[in-house]
């Protein structure tokens, strides 16, 4: 694998296994607005463009149902509460994160997670080996717009040449393309091979050594 200078991931699905926390907030919320539960495989379809449009797919009707908002707002504070309850990093995560530090790399993260929950994630999990963590936010559009990342670059004083985009959905394929980056998909998230392959990925990797080493 090509070595870059700097290395902006994906959050949900390429550093962290968020799956399940996000399928009990999810459902949490459902059930406290009296709506029916998701399957963790509908869930798992439903994730990627943020948690807003996750629980707009996720409720019936989506915004147009007259208790969407307050769902919503069951899902937030569920979540920050809930968070961390079962989500880790997948195997070889930390490693990888931690060579690429050793090896001077500049390293960010960029996720359609509100900010918040994106800042609480990275430092329980990552602290100093991620160097900027960028979440949803006012005045930033969320991924696939480049904002988040240009944000990341420009708050690293890191150029876009020499830099990677590392996610495991379309939506990360997009943001890579808008952002004029090469992008690396991992096979190890919320997206399977056929699925990255409609949407134009080109490089895959089935585990974290294949990107650095």
């Amino acid at each position: 694998m090509k070595e870059y200078d700097t290395y902006i991931f994906d959050l949900d699905g390429t550093l962290l296994d968020t799956l399940a926390d996000l399928a009990t907030s999810t459902n949490y919320a459902l059930q406290q607005s009296g709506m029916p539960q998701r399957s963790i495989d509908e869930v798992r379809q439903f994730v990627g463009n943020g948690v807003r449009n996750l629980m707009r797919r996720a409720v019936p009707q989506g915004e147009e149902n007259p208790l969407f908002e307050q769902a919503f707002a069951v899902f937030q504070q569920h979540y920050l509460e809930h968070g961390l309850d079962t989500t880790r990093p997948y195997p070889g995560i930390m490693q990888l994160l931690q060579t690429l530090k050793e090896h001077g790399k500049n390293v960010a993260v960029v996720s359609n997670k509100f900010q918040t929950a994106t800042a609480q994630l990275c430092s329980h999990f990552f602290g100093s080996l991620v160097d900027v963590a960028i979440g949803e936010r006012e005045n930033v559009r969320r991924k696939p717009a480049p904002d988040t990342v240009l944000t990341a670059l420009s708050e690293m004083k890191a150029e876009a040449q020499g830099a990677v985009y590392i996610g495991d959905s379309d939506v990360d394929i997009a943001t890579a393309r808008n952002c004029s980056l090469p992008c690396i998909s991992v096979l190890w998230g919320f997206r399977d091979r056929d699925f990255l392959l409609k949407a134009g990925a080109d490089t895959f990797v089935e585990t974290p050594g294949q990107i650095f080493g």
